[in-house]
C-alpha cells in the first residue's frame, strides 16, 4: 500500500512539473486545471518541489488578482534550440522557463549541406552557452527544427529531395556526437505548432492547425492537445499537395505541388520585370507598404494556401487555424484570403468554419518551438537529483 501511495505521489509530481514545463509557468489555480489534481494536492506538491529546488515561485497578477506563479528553477539547467532554414541558421540558449538568454542568426548559402550547417550550429551552441556564463554539461538537451518531414523513429528526413544535401543524414546522432548532449529533431512547422499550442495563439484550444507560409508551406497538426506527426512524420506536409496536375516538378519528385505555386521562387518570379530581384523579406516589406503588385502576389498565395488548408480543416475540424511564417507578417493581406477560402469551402455543419488568427509568436515560433521540443523531452527530476548528490558530496 505504501508503495502504491509513493508511486501515485511521484506520478502527481511529474504531472505538475510537466504542466509547468509545457507552459513555461502557471499559477496554482491554473495548475489544478491543467493537471486535474485538487487544489490541496497541487499546493502540497508545489511546496515539495520548491524545497527540492525544482521550481521557483514568484508573485504575479492574473485577471486583476495577485497570484503565485510557479516556474521551473532556472538553476536546473539550460536547453538549446536550433532552426535550420533554407537560407539562415538560428540558434538560441534558454533556461527551463522558456526564457531565451542568448541567440544568434547566421546566413546560409543556397543548397547548404548538412555537415557544414550542423558544424556551424554546434559551434554556435558552445559559444552561446559560454556567453551566458555556463558550461556545456549544464545543457539538458537540444531541439532542432528543419524545413522537411522528419521520421519520428529514425530522426531522418522521410522524403528524399525536399531538403537537398540532407538526405540520409542521422541529424540527431551527428549533433549528439559533436556536443555529447541529447538531441531531438522535428519538422519546422511541427515545432512552430508546438510553440503556438503551448505558449501562443493556440494555447486555449485543444485542436489546432498551425500553417507556416515562408520559403515553403507546411502545417503542424495538434489534436486533443498533442502534436500529430503521422507514422513517417509527413502529417501536415501541405506544401506537397498537388494543386496543378500539369505544373512544375517539385523537389519531392511530384508535379504541381503547392510549394511550386506559392514557394519563394514562384512568388518572386512574376515581380522580376516590374520590381527587379527581390528577396522574400522585400516582398513582405513592400506588401506592408501597400505596393499593389506585391499585395496581389501575397493575396493570391493566401487563396491558394487557403484552398488546401480548407481541405485539411474539413477532415480534421480544428477549432482554430494559426498562421505564421514570414508571409504572415503581411497580416490580412495573407490571412484574409485564407479565411475566405475556409469559409467558402467549409461544410455547412461547421457554420463559418474555424477562426483564422495570426501566430502570437510570429516568426519566432520555430525557435521557441525548438526550445519547447528539447524541454518536453527533458527529465528535470534527474537533473535535480544530480544537483542534490553534488551538494551532498561537497
Amino acid at each position: 500500500m505504501a508503495g502504491s501511495q509513493s508511486s501515485l505521489r511521484e506520478a502527481n509530481r511529474a504531472r505538475v512539473v510537466d504542466a509547468v514545463k509545457k507552459h513555461g509557468g502557471l499559477t496554482q489555480v491554473e495548475l489544478t486545471g491543467a493537471t486535474g489534481l485538487s487544489a490541496a494536492t497541487v499546493s502540497v506538491i508545489v511546496k515539495e518541489l520548491l524545497a527540492a529546488e525544482v521550481v521557483e515561485v514568484r508573485s504575479t497578477v492574473r485577471s486583476g488578482r495577485r497570484a503565485q506563479l510557479v516556474t521551473l528553477a532556472h538553476q536546473v539547467g539550460l536547453v538549446a534550440g536550433i532552426v535550420v532554414g533554407h537560407r539562415h541558421l538560428r540558434v538560441a540558449v534558454a533556461d527551463v522557463g522558456h526564457q531565451i538568454l542568448a541567440e544568434q542568426v547566421l546566413p546560409l548559402p543556397a543548397d547548404h549541406k548538412a555537415d557544414t550547417s550542423l558544424d556551424r550550429a554546434a559551434l554556435l551552441v558552445v559559444d552561446l552557452v559560454e556567453r551566458v556564463g555556463s558550461e556545456l554539461d549544464e545543457l539538458l538537451g537540444l531541439g532542432i527544427g528543419i524545413p522537411a518531414p522528419v521520421d519520428p523513429v529514425t530522426g531522418m528526413i522521410s522524403v528524399r529531395g525536399v531538403l537537398r544535401g540532407w538526405d540520409g543524414v542521422q541529424i540527431a546522432q551527428v549533433m549528439e556526437k559533436r556536443l555529447a548532449r541529447p538531441v531531438y529533431v522535428d519538422n519546422d512547422a511541427n515545432v512552430g505548432a508546438l510553440a503556438e499550442s503551448t505558449l501562443g495563439a493556440g494555447r486555449d484550444w485543444r485542436d489546432m492547425l498551425y500553417v507556416k507560409v515562408a520559403h515553403g508551406v507546411g502545417a503542424g497538426i495538434v489534436i486533443a492537445g498533442r502534436l500529430h506527426r503521422g507514422s513517417d512524420g509527413t502529417a501536415g506536409e501541405i506544401g506537397h499537395v498537388q494543386v496543378e496536375p500539369a505544373g512544375r516538378i517539385c523537389g519531392c519528385g511530384s508535379r504541381g505541388c503547392l510549394d511550386t505555386v506559392v514557394g519563394m521562387p514562384a512568388l518572386l518570379e512574376p515581380l522580376r520585370t516590374s520590381h527587379g530581384n527581390l528577396t522574400l523579406r522585400d516582398l513582405v516589406r513592400l506588401a506592408g507598404e501597400d505596393d499593389p503588385g506585391c499585395r496581389e502576389i501575397v493575396a493570391d498565395a493566401g487563396a491558394r494556401v487557403g484552398s488546401v488548408v480548407a481541405g485539411l480543416a474539413t477532415g480534421l475540424a480544428p477549432q482554430v487555424v494559426v498562421v505564421g511564417g514570414d508571409l504572415a507578417e503581411t497580416g490580412e493581406t495573407l490571412l484574409g484570403p485564407i479565411r475566405a477560402e475556409l469559409r467558402r469551402r467549409t461544410m455547412l455543419s461547421q457554420a463559418s468554419g474555424p477562426d483564422v488568427v495570426p501566430a502570437a509568436l510570429g516568426t519566432r515560433a520555430q525557435i521557441v518551438g525548438a526550445i519547447a521540443l528539447a524541454l518536453e523531452n527533458t527529465d528535470v527530476f534527474d537533473r535535480a537529483e544530480t544537483r542534490e548528490e553534488e551538494r551532498a558530496g561537497r
